[in-house]
Formats: structure tokens, sequence, C-alpha cells
């Protein structure tokens, strides 16, 4: 059957319409009313698009966490976020409802720079400074830190009230060479950023060498290790234990040999001045025994105004009658000196930050002028 050329010209001129309507959403007046098809088709458009929306709107309408937690993105730094979570969830059943608890993964000034040795970067608050920041603009709710990150001065308008169960506070040896600092050959090199234990190891084995910008997260000095840019490291045990990586460990350096640093395997869990809510759900976490011995160690270090460019250490726990038996050392940044000194007293928070004072302050007399400059 033939098509007229009238009949052709109707049709293209549907089409058209149509293309025009669905392109612009709207009918010329130069055009009649759309055919009946074209209309369910776009009855069938506003429904694609209505359902669209009221999907993102559910999405946007999802339960809104009750705590932020803000942390560092390390490895480390969020086993340690997971363990306050998981802790937060069991203590609360509301908290342990799915979705009740977000982590927020915040970089710090210390995460970006890993090219310079922390001592010559400066400043305090090298890992904790961009956290404090969010808390303070109700990013997060609160904070979960390495308590020996902390300076010993707060931000204004937060608090640190509470501290988990402490973690071993030794140090380990690691290496794929030697089982001991003893065993390793004259002249090795030893990974470590710390200067406290820089100090400590060259003050008792002087023919070690020290490889001092040996940045990074525990995965990344282990990878050196292994690559021989070093032929052992040094690291906190209670890392190793809280990532499950302590096989790699050679061994345990005695407390004797290597006197921990301030607030080490310590974490803190900071909140807002006066939002009590927050303070309330943390509360229920604290381990007052970990609370006072961390308070008497900070109270020492405010007292030596220590940083990363003095080696400092000091370590507060119960002794076998249940008081406090403190322990702290200052050492110049070769080894050369170090003095050291002890106090006894009762496991009271007064009793402890007056230790802690004390210890501080026979340390810097007997130090002088100086002392840290070696």
């Amino acid at each position: 059957m033939e098509i007229s050329n009238q009949t052709l010209m109707a049709t293209n001129l549907t089409i058209f319409r149509s293309s025009i309507v669905s392109a612009n959403g709207f009918h010329p007046p130069c055009l009649k009313s759309p055919p009946p098809l074209l209309c369910q088709r776009r009855r069938k458009h506003t429904f694609f698009v209505e359902a669209s929306v009221s999907a993102v709107e559910q999405q946007t309408q999802k339960k809104v966490a009750l705590i932020r937690i803000g942390t560092r993105g390390s490895p480390l730094a969020l086993a340690q976020a997971y363990e306050t979570r998981d802790k937060l969830m069991a203590s609360s059943s509301e908290l342990a409802e799915d979705g009740a608890i977000e982590i927020v993964v915040i970089k710090t000034t210390g995460d970006k720079i890993l090219s310079q040795p922390l001592a010559d970067i400066g400043g305090k608050g090298l890992f904790t400074k961009e956290i404090d920041e969010a808390l303070l603009n109700s990013e997060i709710d609160i904070a979960v830190h390495s308590m020996k990150d902390v300076p010993t001065s707060l931000p204004e308008k937060t608090i640190l009230p509470c501290n988990l169960p402490r973690e071993d506070v030794h140090d380990a040896f690691i290496s794929l060479k030697a089982t001991s600092l003893a065993d390793l050959q004259p002249g090795s090199i030893v990974g470590t950023a710390s200067l406290r234990r820089k100090s400590q190891l060259l003050h008792r084995y002087p023919s070690l060498s020290v490889l001092e910008n040996f940045r990074g997260n525990v995965q990344t000095r282990l990878k050196k290790l292994n690559d021989g840019v070093v032929e052992a490291t040094l690291l906190a045990l209670a890392g190793l234990k809280r990532l499950s990586m302590t096989e790699h460990v050679s061994s345990i350096l005695p407390i004797d040999d290597m006197l921990p640093a301030v607030a080490q395997g310590a974490i803190g869990i900071a909140c807002r001045e006066g939002d009590d809510k927050m303070a309330n759900y943390i509360a229920k976490l604290n381990h007052e025994e970990t609370r006072l011995a961390v308070a008497c160690e900070r109270a020492f270090l405010l007292t030596l105004d220590g940083s990363c460019r003095t080696p400092i250490a000091g370590y507060a726990c119960k002794d076998e009658d249940g008081g406090c038996l403190f322990r702290g050392l200052v050492a110049s940044p070769d080894g050369t000196k170090v003095l050291e000194t002890s106090r006894k007293g009762s496991y009271t928070y007064e009793d402890m930050i007056l230790m802690g004072k004390d210890a501080g302050k026979e340390l810097l007399s007997r130090a002088g002028p100086g002392f840290f400059d070696s």
C-alpha cells in the first residue's frame, strides 16, 4: 500500500513534536498538544523521577550517628578508634545499634610531613591539632588520641576525662640479624625517630649508630627494616599488640634498660567542655588506675616543659603494696648524660600529681642550663 506525501508529512510532524517535548519538557505554541501515547510516556517519566527523589530522601534520612569518633588514619590509630567504638557499644544498648557510632578519619600535621624528624617540625600537638579543631567545630563528638601525643596543655573548651586500660608499656627490639641490642655488631644502624629511645640506647650502647628520621606507621617502619635500611628498630610493644603483630618482636627491652615515654600505651578520649552527654558516655569507659598513672607522668612532663626536642621518660605504676612508684629520666640527645630519679607515695590523684611535679623539679635543678643542647 502506498503512503501519500500528506501522511508522511503528518508522521514526521508528530515525531518532531515528540522530540521537542522530550528534550525540552514544554509544548511550543505552534504545535498541537502531544498525542496520548506521549502523555503516557511523560507520566511514566515523572513517576521515575519521583521514585528516584524518594530513594535519595530515604538515604539522606538514614539514622544520624549518636557519636562521631575523630581519629588519625594510621592502622594503629584506627585500631584504637575501633577499640573505643567496641567498648562504647558494649556500654550502652542505644550505641550498639547499627549506625549509632561513626568513625571520622582526620589527617594531622604529623601525618602530612614525613620527610623531617619530628624535632625539626617543631610545635606541639603534631598528631592532635587538626582533630582538636574538628572537635571544637562540632565536626566530631569525641576524639581518640594516643596519650603520648597529647600536649600537656589541652586546647580551651576541651576536656580529657577518660583513659582506657593501659596496654604493655615496654619497648620492643626488632631485627632480622640479632635477638637483642647487645647482639648487634658495632656500627650497626638502629632506626628510631624518638629522641628518648635514641639517648637511652646510645647511653648503654655507644658503639651503635642511630638513623633519626625513621618515621612512618608501624607497617612502614617494618618494611624499611626488611628492605635493609637499618639493622634494627625499636617500637612500642603496645602498638604491636593492638595490631596483632607481636610475631615481629625479637625481644622485649626491660624497663631498667629503656624507660618508656610518658603515657606510653595509654589511649585518651576527649570531648567538648560542657557536653554532658558525651562526657557521660565516655565516663563509663574510664580506667581510673590508668588515668592516675598518666596524670602523674604528665605532671612530670609539664614541669620539665618537655617537647619533641627533649629526651624525657616517665613511668608510674602500682607497687607490690598498692602504692605508686614513679620513675623519671632526662637525657642529653647524644646519650652521654642521663639523669634519673624516683618517688613513692599513695596511689591517689593529689599525691601522684605532687610526685610527678617534685621529680620534675629535681631533675631540672640537677640538669642545669644547656643540658639538652649536647
